[in-house]
């Protein structure tokens, strides 16, 4: 056998456990927060184990992704960062220009550091 093989057959293994724990880990500290805070705060019924297993994978769904893609904001800020590295000083700061132009008032970069704030 391979060492890669090999090393494929311990990992493996360890790797499902690891899973298995974290998703154990998790569905327990949902269901004892939820038990522990939104009964006496709301009034609301207490959950199961599976039921705090589904809030989680709910929760996910909706709120992390499925953990297919890296995270939308990090690989914007990526490829963001990638393609200002190509650019010449005149071609960032023609950049910057029109994105101020673009989104200034919307988001607040109407003003660059070096400009004078009574504009």
């Amino acid at each position: 056998m391979s060492r890669r093989l090999k090393r494929l057959i311990v990992i493996a293994p360890l790797a499902i456990l690891g899973m298995l724990l974290f998703i154990a880990i998790g569905g327990e500290l949902v269901l004892h927060l939820w038990n522990w805070l939104l009964p006496p705060l709301f009034g609301w019924r207490q959950i199961t184990f599976w039921q705090a297993l589904g809030m989680l994978l709910l929760c996910r769904i909706l709120f992390g992704g499925l953990g297919l893609h890296g995270s939308g904001r990090s690989s914007f800020r990526r490829r963001m960062e990638e393609r200002c590295e190509h650019m010449t000083p005149e071609e960032r700061e023609r950049f910057r220009q029109r994105f101020r132009k673009r989104f200034g008032e919307r988001f607040g970069f109407g003003q660059s550091t070096g400009e004078s704030k009574e504009q």
